[in-house]
C-alpha cells in the first residue's frame, strides 16, 4: 500500500460482535481506498477480535496487552503512516463519506481537529433518548465557530499534534473522559477545533436505564479528574448541557432538604420548591423533543433527575479520589 493520506485507527477489545461491521463500513468509504488505512488495535482482547477485524478489510491489526482505549489509540497513532488521524470506535458504523465529510474541514490549515455525529437505527425508548440528548448538543454547536470538545466516536486530528502534545493520557484506564481530557488540553494551547454536522456514524446506544445510568455515573467519576486539570471548565464547555450544573446544585439542595425534613417537617415544603425548580430546568428540552419524540418528551424529566444523581454521585465519589491521591 503506497504512503496513505489518512489513517483511521480504532481500538477493540472483546469486540468480535462488532468490529466487522465497523471495519466493513470504513473499506466502502467514497474515498479512494488508495488514500486511508485501517488500523485496528485490539487491545487485549480474547476473543476473535482481531481475525474478524482481518476478515473485513483491516489494512493493519496491532494486538497490544489490554491497557485501555487510551493506550491502544497511542499505539495506532505510533503506526499511523497517514499525516491525518481520524477514530472511531469499534461499535460504530461510518456513513459512506464519512472520512471526506471528517477531513473536509482540515483543508483550512488553521484547524487542527474535527468533531462528528452519532445517528442511530435503534427504535427503543432510552436509546431515543440518548440519541436527542446527544442531537441537542450537536444543534447547539452547529452554531459555535470552534468547539473545546471532540468525542473519539468521530474525531479527526492532524497526526503531528497528537505527536507533539503526547496523544491520549493513560490516567484513564477505561473508557471515559480520555478523549475529553485531551481535547481540552489541545484546545487550552489555542489550537482550533470545528464541528462536521454531516460526518455521522451509526452507533448502538444503551437500551436500558440501568446501562444509561451506569454510563453516566462512570462518566461522572471520570469527570472529577477533568475539573481537577481544567477548573476552567466547571464553568460549562461546548458540549455539556449548560443546565447540568444548576440542576447538580438544586439535587444536592434537595437531598439536604429531604434530610431535614426527617427531623423538621416544614422542610419538605422547601423539597416540593427545589423540586419544581428542578422540573423547570428540563422544560427547554421537553419543548424540543416535543415536535420529535413526545414519548422522550415525557420521561425526560423524570429521567434526567434520575441521571443527575448518580452523575453527581459518581463525580463526588471521583473528587474524592483526587483529594485523597
Amino acid at each position: 500500500m503506497a504512503q496513505p493520506d489518512y489513517s483511521v485507527i480504532v481500538p477493540a477489545y472483546q469486540a468480535a460482535d462488532v468490529i466487522g461491521s465497523c471495519v466493513s463500513a470504513l473499506a466502502r468509504q467514497t474515498l479512494d481506498r488508495a488514500r486511508y488505512e485501517i488500523i485496528v488495535v485490539d487491545d487485549g482482547s480474547t476473543d476473535r477480535t482481531a481475525d474478524v477485524a482481518r476478515e473485513a478489510g483491516a489494512d493493519r491489526v496491532l494486538r497490544v496487552p489490554h491497557g485501555g482505549p487510551a493506550a491502544a489509540r497511542n499505539a495506532g497513532i505510533a503506526a499511523a503512516q497517514g499525516e491525518i488521524v481520524l477514530f472511531t470506535d469499534a461499535d460504530c458504523e461510518p456513513a459512506e463519506d464519512w472520512i471526506a465529510c471528517m477531513v473536509a474541514p482540515l483543508a483550512d490549515p488553521r484547524i487542527m481537529g474535527v468533531k462528528g455525529t452519532y445517528r442511530t437505527r435503534q427504535t427503543s425508548l432510552i436509546a431515543r433518548l440518548v440519541q436527542l440528548e446527544f442531537e441537542i448538543r450537536y444543534a447547539r454547536m452547529a452554531e459555535l465557530e470552534r468547539i473545546d470538545f471532540i468525542d473519539t466516536y468521530a474525531a479527526a486530528y492532524r497526526r503531528a499534534l497528537l505527536v507533539e502534545h503526547g496523544g491520549f493520557d493513560t490516567a484513564f484506564p477505561i473508557p471515559s473522559a480520555e478523549d475529553v481530557d485531551l481535547s481540552f488540553r489541545l484546545a487550552r494551547a489555542g489550537h482550533w477545533f470545528v464541528f462536521a454536522p454531516d460526518a455521522w456514524v451509526w452507533h448502538r446506544h444503551p437500551t436500558t436505564l440501568r446501562r444509561y445510568l451506569a454510563r453516566k455515573a462512570r462518566f461522572g467519576y471520570w469527570r472529577a479528574l477533568l475539573y481537577v486539570r481544567y477548573p476552567d471548565k466547571i464553568s460549562g464547555d461546548t458540549h455539556t448541557d449548560p443546565a447540568l450544573k444548576s440542576q447538580f446544585a438544586l439535587v444536592a439542595l434537595l437531598g439536604l432538604a429531604a434530610i431535614a425534613g426527617l427531623f423538621w417537617r416544614p422542610a419538605w415544603i422547601a423539597v416540593a420548591l427545589l423540586l419544581a425548580l428542578f422540573l423547570g430546568t428540563t422544560l427547554s428540552f421537553v419543548r424540543w423533543a416535543w415536535r420529535r419524540d413526545r414519548a422522550v418528551a415525557l420521561i425526560w424529566p423524570g429521567v434526567t433527575l434520575l441521571r443527575v444523581v448518580v452523575q453527581g454521585l459518581g463525580l463526588a465519589l471521583g473528587l474524592l479520589r483526587q483529594i485523597v491521591r
